[in-house]
């Protein structure tokens, strides 16, 4: 520990700002991962209402110099990209969720023909 005050001083006010760059740092991740998340899940009206947020996150830590301008870029081309990919993707008639919802009830249909070709016989 410093003896001097000044650099008690410097190292107090070191410490504040690395937990605020820490705090900021999540904070861009997460948003970034959310949109990341939103376009692995073809999700792409949440992946474009999140994609401003993440934008707007990554430009500050730039302003702030939490991190390098072209590092910033690359994530925002990235992101913006897979946003893009999304919207030229072919849109998917039926979901998983839907398709075996389809299955089960073809299933029972045919479970009740077997049932009431039995009550005939």
């Amino acid at each position: 520990m410093a003896n001097i005050k000044s650099q008690k001083k410097r190292i107090e006010i070191a410490e504040d700002r690395r937990q605020k760059n820490a705090a900021f740092k999540s904070q861009m991740r997460h948003a970034v991962k959310k949109v990341d998340i939103a376009v692995q899940a073809g999700d792409l009206e949440n992946a474009e209402a999140l994609l401003p947020n993440a934008i707007s996150l990554l430009d500050k830590s730039v302003k702030e110099n939490i991190q390098h301008l072209n590092t910033a870029s690359r994530q925002k081309a990235r992101i913006m990209n897979e946003v893009q990919a999304l919207k030229k993707a072919p849109k998917k008639d039926v979901s998983e969720a839907a398709k075996k919802a389809e299955e089960k009830e073809i299933l029972k249909e045919e479970a009740a023909e077997k049932a009431e070709a039995k009550e005939a016989k």
